[in-house]
């Protein structure tokens, strides 16, 4: 088996973080409306009631929209071999900014989150500028 590229590895580590941020607004959803409540909503008709479960579903959406992003550049890094130490560090700064962007999004730091988002999305420019050179 082939080593993962730097690339590969951190959009891993994105996508396994991106597929446990459910689990916060899940968990309040469902001591909300009790699990029976929860398993028998068939439309999600019932609101989150507190904000930053909200806010924690939202954040969790805009991870999954921004992987869709990612995940195609730094596959098509590691596939071309245009892979550098700028796109492995740009590929590992993109989770922890993820990462960053979803706690700081569910705490209600709006600044913070901002940036973080700003900062992960120089990392996907990095990629696609490694793979337009």
């Amino acid at each position: 088996m082939q080593p993962l590229s730097a690339e590969l590895y951190w959009l891993t580590l994105t996508a396994v973080a991106t597929a446990f941020m459910w689990l916060p607004y899940t968990l309040q959803f469902i001591g909300q409306l009790g699990p029976v409540g929860a398993i028998v909503d068939p439309n999600h008709d019932a609101p989150l009631e507190p904000m930053w479960a909200q806010r924690a579903k939202r954040a969790h959406a805009n991870a999954v929209e921004n992987l869709v992003i990612f995940a195609p550049l730094a596959i098509a890094v590691h596939i071309t071999g245009a892979g550098t130490e700028m796109t492995a560090l740009a590929a590992m700064v993109y989770f922890f900014a993820r990462i960053g962007h979803f706690i700081v999004y569910w705490m209600g730091l709006p600044v913070i989150r901002t940036l973080l988002f700003a900062g992960g999305f120089v990392c996907q420019l990095v990629l696609a500028a490694a793979l337009l050179a």
